[in-house]
């Protein structure tokens, strides 16, 4: 069914644009006025864009803006609660096609609607967007569809989401202040370099004698800062991209992921948050009947680490031959060895769902609490590190004065 945008006046006067799907303008005309809007202007984008999405798919995904997390979030939480209620599947898109904050996911949901009215199956409308349902979702929605427990399974998806964006909230909230810190502390020494440092030190220079090695070396410094600032920005950018680009192929980005891993303090926490994830998304997966072989090419696809992925592929293989999963994945060593244990008691005994569920929590509260400490040492370790540059610089400062002083003398 076609989509149309238009501009018109609420009932109380005032503009709005919006979208709308009808048949024809006449129709969607009509839509609007016995809803007591009154339209100024309607026209069609839905074929427009379609056409400018085939040609230019590519440039589309790049500039249009993304769904975010939390909206997807709320709409897979309202449409369990209409499920839940009674409406039909249809008649809830309907209606929560209005409330999208972003016309992107309006247009989303409307071609998500009109392709069930079509005959297509909710999950398979879902996987026409990948860019905005995870494999996950489509996989949790086509086990609720089979089972006819559609309203639990987006209550389930609802709760994964908030509960990832609690702790990605908690995660940033924790690093705002060191981040802003060390900002202020860059800010703080390139004045310090460019402005103040060569005001004074030019003193120094005028006076024609050796200087001391600390404030030759603090000289050199500024100038080569003052100066060359843009080489500084012209190298970070290059390794950025070097590194961008070397991440974008399975040998690099194995590296890379390898490296991340065994980075002291860091490694740690990046292995606490892959396991919580491998095991809240594979114990949801099972949960909702969703086979363990097509449940771990899943997980193995949004670990986000690429040894982690491969350790995943490696324990498929052995799970489709007969193996345990607990045993297929101590192979590889990247688990830690309560995580094994963990998932081999849920083997036997038979819970293996409820126990990747409980050994998700426990990372992620680990997580947390490891974020936290981080965070304690960083802050004195960022004030340390301004407090020794900043006196560097007073003792390169202040040496020439003695000097200059014994020579009086």
């Amino acid at each position: 069914m076609p989509i149309f945008e238009y501009n018109a006046l609420n009932p109380k006067g005032r503009t709005i644009t919006d979208i709308i799907d009808a048949d024809s303008v006449s129709t969607a005309r009509q839509k609007l006025r016995s809803a007591g809007i009154y339209p100024i202007s309607i026209r069609e984008v839905h074929e427009k864009l379609s056409a400018r999405e085939h040609r230019f798919d590519f440039l589309l995904r790049f500039f249009m803006p993304k769904v975010k997390s939390g909206e997807l979030t709320m709409m897979t939480r309202q449409l369990a609660t209409l499920l839940g209620a009674g409406f039909p599947l249809v008649s809830a898109l309907n209606t929560l096609i209005p409330q999208a904050g972003s016309q992107t996911f309006k247009r989303i949901l409307s071609r998500i609607k009109d392709a069930i009215e079509e005959g297509a199956g909710f999950a398979a409308a879902l996987s026409q967007y990948p860019n905005v349902f995870s494999d996950i979702y489509i996989n949790m929605v086509r086990s609720g569809e089979s089972s006819g427990t559609l309203e639990l399974v987006l209550e389930r998806l609802a709760d994964i989401s908030e509960r990832q964006q609690a702790l990605n909230n908690r995660i940033r909230s924790a690093m705002a202040y060191p981040i802003l810190m060390l900002f202020v502390g860059v800010v703080v020494l390139f004045v310090l370099l460019t402005y103040l440092v060569p005001s004074i030190t030019s003193i120094f220079v005028d006076m024609d004698q050796q200087l001391p090695a600390p404030t030759r070396f603090l000289i050199a410094t500024s100038e080569f800062i003052k100066t060359g600032w843009w080489m500084i920005l012209l190298g970070f950018g290059m390794a950025f991209a070097g590194l961008h680009r070397l991440k974008r192929t399975d040998a690099g980005r194995r590296w890379y992921d390898r490296t991340a891993l065994s980075l002291p303090g860091f490694g740690a926490l990046l292995t606490k948050l892959t396991v919580a994830r491998f095991a809240r998304t594979l114990g949801t997966l099972l949960e909702n009947g969703v086979p363990m072989l097509s449940a771990l090419e899943i997980v193995k696809n949004i670990v986000g680490n690429k040894v982690v992925a491969d350790a995943i592929a490696y324990a498929a293989d052995e799970v489709e031959k007969g193996s345990g999963v607990a045993r297929a994945l101590s192979v590889s060593k990247v688990f830690p060895h309560i995580a094994i244990q963990m998932i081999q008691v849920g083997e036997q005994s038979g819970e293996i769902e409820t126990l990747l569920n409980k050994m998700a929590d426990i990372y992620e509260n680990e997580v947390e609490s490891t974020v936290m400490s981080l965070t304690s040492l960083l802050e004195p370790a960022i004030i340390l590190v301004m407090g020794v540059v900043v006196g560097f610089i007073v003792v390169a400062i202040v040496l020439p004065i003695f000097e200059m002083n014994q020579l009086i003398r």
